[in-house]
């Protein structure tokens, strides 16, 4: 009878092994081998994502959502981070997405809510506007970001990127604040709906949980 045995890359396993298996009268199935090995099965470690509630401060408006930040959602020395980062998002139906940095000005979007996965470098984020909170984020942090929530780069290194996107692929908009962009972007915001996925885990990930309880 031959058993059969699959894997993701011949890295895994010394030659030693290879041939100890062979004799043993096992076929050797190879599934995936790209350079390093696939991106396929790395998931990202189960996080409970810290929670930031903004109020509307008369410029930026926030949201009554929490945003939710996830430490160190993917390890920070992964191979292609990004592509990996990028992927994840797209499981779970969070599309659109691009690669680059935060604009260095506060802004929000009132049309969607979005996910930033940083992927290199590192950053201190102003969230929630003037009045805000801010933090610092670097590879494998992970922020959803409700419609609504300002947010800027307040500095960052010359290699800060993050992934963006947006669930079911939405539109976004670029507002700043600025006199006359209300009420009409408290409408937009109170249009958006409940994405169906959180963008790391799926359906029964924390955010639908959390943003529901809202």
């Amino acid at each position: 009878m031959i058993k059969t045995i699959a894997y993701l890359g011949l890295r895994t396993m010394g030659t030693g092994m290879v041939s100890n298996l062979f004799k043993a009268g096992c076929k050797l199935t190879i599934l995936l081998f790209i350079g390093g090995g696939s991106l396929m099965g790395q998931q990202p470690k189960e996080v409970e994502p810290q929670q930031l509630v903004f109020k509307d401060d008369g410029t930026i408006p926030n949201n009554t959502l929490p945003l939710l930040l996830y430490r160190e959602a993917f390890a920070a020395n992964t191979t292609d981070l990004a592509s990996l980062i990028e992927q994840r998002f797209a499981e779970n139906d969070w599309t659109g997405s691009w690669r680059a940095g935060v604009y260095p000005f506060p802004h929000y979007h009132s049309t969607t809510h979005e996910v930033l996965g940083v992927f290199a470098g590192s950053a201190t984020v102003r969230l929630g506007g003037a009045q805000g909170t801010t933090v610092k984020v670097g590879p494998g942090d992970v922020i959803v970001i409700p419609a609504g929530v300002g947010h800027q780069n307040l500095g960052s290194s010359a290699d800060f990127s993050v992934v963006g996107a947006y669930p079911g692929g939405r539109r976004w908009d670029l507002l700043r604040g600025l006199p006359g962009e209300r009420p009409q972007a408290d409408r937009n915001i109170a249009a958006v709906p409940l994405p169906d996925n959180d963008p790391l885990y799926g359906p029964n990930g924390p955010l639908k949980r959390i943003w529901k309880s809202q």
